[in-house]
């Protein structure tokens, strides 16, 4: 079977290695974004598919704007029997959803219908879901509404983090990918609607929701501390200076004093707790603006945190 393959970032990867080193399949060409140049030095950087592809030989093609290019040309010079997206980064037009044998499949990080869009594992955490996993879709004109081919689920520990959930995912989707291909190709496989009214979206993230509000439930802290680990991070700012927050837990008790959400109590050698609507979020791990991450501990050596301080609430 012939594939074209459109991935952009690391969780993509996996996926294609598993396809290019199937016997199965022969993936004849990656589309992927451009490349971008980052860092003081403006240094080009390839997306993690394109370095994939690039290593193993594969014809990488990167279209500025999918639809403003030559892309649907190309692709009918490759003759894909299937198109895999994953996490591509840009839509597609219903001329080459249409044009392989078997359409455009898509790998996507949620248990359709929940958390269509652009950021499903980070959502999954924030919203407090204790399972969330992988879903192979026919893909159609609408953002993530196609038919259900296929789906694992995957545990959500109390623990995980974004990227230790990201990573969990990219290693469930291969096996799950190769074996719904098998099927459809053997006509095996029964696609299924979604039903449109469990469905939510779970739209791209911004730098200003890591900024924490402690008018919030400490419990549902806590899952921002972990649901944005790596980025955009959780954070507060202490004398005019951002801390960035990447490890927490809840302290869920009740105190004879009222305090302010916000307020610094509970100092301790190696760790601080911070008031909130309910309960109190100790704080474990920490990065002050222009500083390594380190453990609380380590901060309080060099940084003095006080009872009674207060620290600002994103409220708006």
């Amino acid at each position: 079977m012939r594939v074209v393959y459109m991935g952009t970032p690391e969780f993509a990867v996996p996926t294609l290695r598993a396809l290019h080193q199937s016997k199965q399949y022969e993936v004849v060409g990656v589309f992927t974004q451009p490349d971008r140049y980052r860092g003081k030095k403006q240094q080009v950087s390839f997306s993690p598919v394109k370095q994939e592809a690039v290593n193993e030989g594969i014809p990488v093609f990167q279209p500025e704007k999918y639809k403003a290019s030559h892309s649907l040309a190309i692709l009918k010079e490759l003759q894909p029997d299937v198109i895999v997206v994953a996490a591509y980064g840009q839509i597609l037009p219903e001329d080459t959803l249409q044009l392989p044998k078997y359409g455009c499949i898509n790998v996507h990080a949620s248990l359709l219908p929940k958390y269509r869009g652009a950021a499903p594992i980070q959502r999954a955490i924030l919203e407090g879901e204790k399972t969330t996993g992988i879903t192979i879709m026919q893909m159609e004109k609408g953002l993530d509404t196609g038919d259900i081919l296929s789906q694992i689920e995957i545990t959500i520990e109390p623990t995980d983090t974004a990227d230790s959930l990201h990573d969990k995912l990219a290693e469930a989707a291969p096996a799950l990918l190769l074996d719904t291909l098998q099927k459809l190709a053997l006509g095996q496989i029964v696609a299924t609607k979604q039903d449109d009214s469990r469905s939510s979206y779970a739209k791209m993230l911004e730098k200003s929701l890591g900024f924490l509000d402690f008018t919030m439930p400490a419990v549902v802290l806590e899952r921002y501390v972990r649901g944005l680990n790596s980025w955009p991070s959780a954070y507060t700012w202490v004398d005019g200076l951002q801390l960035k927050i990447w490890k927490a837990d809840v302290i869920d008790k009740e105190t004879k004093e009222t305090y302010q959400p916000g307020t610094v109590c509970f100092v301790h050698a190696s760790d601080f707790s911070i008031a909130t609507s309910q309960g109190f979020l100790r704080i474990l791990e920490v990065q002050l603006q222009g500083k390594k991450r380190m453990d609380t501990a380590s901060f309080l050596r060099g940084y003095s945190i006080k009872p009674g301080m207060v620290l600002p609430s994103n409220t708006k």
